[in-house]
């Protein structure tokens, strides 16, 4: 009995081992071969090396610290209108076995570099997208229905078959948990991951989520309008700290405490009126038209 164990354990070590050999170097993972995709490059980044191409993405961004990784570019056309830009980075040494996919914020348009890096710090390997277009603002959408269906859910769920595929590739393994990590747009994304392919992760971290984001347009898109009607309501940046300290100091002891936080803001009954400038324009007053936009901005939009 303890002689077929012996065996029993030495086959699984020997087919352990083949399967590690079955590992594709950095440099290879060019070859792969995906499905309505393609890996454009790949090589190894030395530890502490990577310096981000982009201002673009949510996260820590400590690259300094980053371990020696394997950084694959890949470009994904689910549809004939699709560019999506993928990237994912497989430490080198010090792998957790997982894998962890990061989201975008705003209009995205960017590979998430300082999330990526966030994740790979912490032992993940990781992947980011820009979405499937360049830019964080909507230019792209107009005329263009598949890449508007790529960012509200495709390019995540894509990079996130891809990605594995390419992390199978190049340890020999798949990961042992998968997880994603977003906010905001990134927590949307999230949510509509876990409803539309429920089996892509393990865990889903959705933060901050902007789920009814046509109406957070339209509302923005209003708000827009109303405050930029006319220069008189514009409000200069430089007035800001005015307003913050006229509306703390009338509000912050609401709740019982001054500690330079408005816990209450519900009870917070503040008339910017009160601020109405009356011997001529400065940076501590408002102009009537500027009075109405700050009413405008702490009220329910019509």
């Amino acid at each position: 009995m303890k002689l077929r164990k012996f065996y029993g354990a030495g086959l699984v070590a020997i087919a352990f081992q083949l399967h590690a050999r079955a590992a594709t170097p950095c440099e290879s993972l060019a070859n792969v071969k995906l499905t309505n995709a393609k890996v454009t490059s790949s090589a190894i980044v030395a530890a502490g090396a990577f310096v981000s191409p982009t201002r673009g993405g949510r996260g820590g961004g400590g690259f300094a610290n980053l371990p020696a990784f394997c950084r694959v570019e890949a470009t994904l056309t689910p549809s004939e209108d699709s560019d999506i830009k993928i990237e994912v980075w497989l430490p080198q040494s010090g792998w957790n076995g997982k894998f962890q996919a990061v989201g975008n914020g705003g209009w995205a348009g960017s590979i998430p570099y300082p999330a990526i890096g966030t994740a790979v710090a912490a032992g993940y390997a990781a992947a980011g997208t820009d979405t499937g277009h360049t830019g964080n603002n909507a230019d792209f959408a107009l005329g263009h229905p598949e890449k508007v269906i790529d960012l509200a859910y495709r390019s995540i769920h894509e990079m996130t078959v891809q990605s594995k595929v390419i992390l199978t590739e190049h340890y020999g393994n798949p990961a042992k948990y998968s997880y994603y990590n977003g906010c905001s747009q990134g927590g949307r994304q999230g949510l509509a991951e876990a409803q539309r392919y429920p089996a892509d992760f393990d865990g889903i971290i959705a933060g901050a989520s902007a789920i009814d984001q046509m109406r957070m347009h339209g509302a923005r898109t209003a708000l827009n309008l109303l405050l930029n009607k006319n220069p008189d309501s514009v409000i200069p940046a430089a007035k800001y700290p005015m307003i913050n300290v006229a509306v703390l100091n009338a509000c912050d002891a609401v709740d019982g405490v001054k500690d330079g936080v408005i816990e209450e803001p519900l009870k917070c009954k503040f008339d910017y009126a009160s601020l109405l400038c009356k011997a001529g324009e400065s940076e501590n007053c408002l102009t009537k038209g500027q009075v109405e936009s700050a009413k405008q901005m702490t009220s329910p939009l019509k």
